[in-house]
């Protein structure tokens, strides 16, 4: 089945919803990004982007790609209090088809369509045809999702894996997440791997060096020349890398992810440089008696601006299954996170 005249994709995290329109040669309209804080609910946001459009033509089918869980009709967003149900908002926007699916999901959907030009390769390692694929994602929070093969193509598996417990590898990063769990009863990897995260971690260590902590944000605290001055500000930075590093391995292991582990979210892509030279990847492969094993598996940093678009622009072309689809009259099948590559 070829795509509907014209659909509504976005992609909703906890800071921005960003949206565009698939039009009926596959290409993508420009993204435009709102803020949520600016918004009383997602509806409103979608009312607002839709508005603005100068298109007649109202889509008919829509697929949106949200930071939390999709369990049923009714998604809570984890890092911003709101509540929507699915059929609720397929009626109000009069679509015939309404497809939901975890941000993550639509990443993972994205990466068999990237070009070389939107992915960076991080240390060694080749890719396995038809070998499962990670993907995980520092931003407001830590998304984390799978591309399984399957007959016919990739399925993307909907995973809450950002909210592992979080282990530490040194001395250091235990006496860190010390800190941390004097405030957090569960100091999970999100509790460090996202824009929060780095603001825990550096507040951390200035604790743990008895220095008040200046009041930076996230993308003041990656900033090289506050890392000048500031040489908590630097080793957040660079913990953070590492950590990442040791959780995307622990994702490579459970996965066997020999397709290679992406890095997607709104925070890496910014570091360039700083990623490059980091411990990541020596903390990608420090998995003792595996490292041979996680050698051999490439890592990549997706640089694609939005990937969330491919992949839900994608779960508009398979006609099956999907269980969090909802359609009106008149009846149609719903489809699920299948994608072929």
């Amino acid at each position: 089945m070829s795509a509907p005249e014209a659909a509504l994709l976005g992609d909703i995290g906890a800071t921005n919803a960003r949206f565009a329109l698939l039009r009926a040669d596959g290409s993508i309209t420009q993204v435009r990004v709102f803020r949520l804080d600016d918004y009383p609910s997602i509806a409103a946001a979608m009312a607002r982007y839709l508005d603005d459009e100068s298109s007649s033509v109202r889509p008919t089918q829509a697929v949106l790609a949200l930071a939390a869980p999709v369990t049923g009709d009714e998604i809570t967003l984890p890092n911003r209090p709101w509540t929507i149900s699915v059929e609720a908002l397929r009626q109000q926007f009069g679509l015939t088809r309404l497809h939901v699916i975890n941000d993550f999901v639509a990443n993972a959907l994205a990466v068999p369509h990237l070009g070389e030009g939107d992915r960076i390769q991080i240390g060694p390692g080749a890719p396995i045809a038809d070998a499962p694929i990670g993907v995980i994602g520092p931003g407001t929070g830590l998304g984390v999702s799978a591309l399984v093969p399957a007959a016919g193509g990739g399925v993307a598996v909907s995973s809450e894996g950002g909210h592992v417990t979080m282990a530490p590898v040194d001395a250091r990063e235990s006496a860190v997440l010390d800190c941390l769990r004097k405030r957090y009863d569960h100091v999970s990897a999100e509790r460090v791997l996202s824009g929060p995260g780095l603001v825990n971690l550096y507040n951390a260590l200035c604790e743990l060096s008895g220095t008040p902590p200046a009041q930076l944000t996230a993308a003041q605290i990656t900033d090289p020349r506050i890392g000048e001055t500031d040489a908590h500000a630097r080793e957040a930075t660079a913990m953070f890398c590492a950590m990442l590093g040791t959780v995307a391995g622990n994702l490579a292991l459970t996965l066997g992810a020999r397709g290679g582990v992406y890095i997607a979210g709104g925070i890496v892509p910014k570091l360039k440089s700083i990623f490059a030279q980091s411990a990541f990847r020596a903390r990608f492969e420090a998995k003792g008696r595996s490292r041979h094993y996680l050698a051999t598996i490439p890592t990549y940093v997706m640089t694609c601006p939005f990937p969330a678009f491919i992949g839900a622009a994608k779960v508009l072309e398979q006609p099956v299954p999907h269980s969090n689809s909802k359609s009106g009259p008149p009846p149609e099948t719903a489809r699920n996170s299948k994608v072929g590559q």
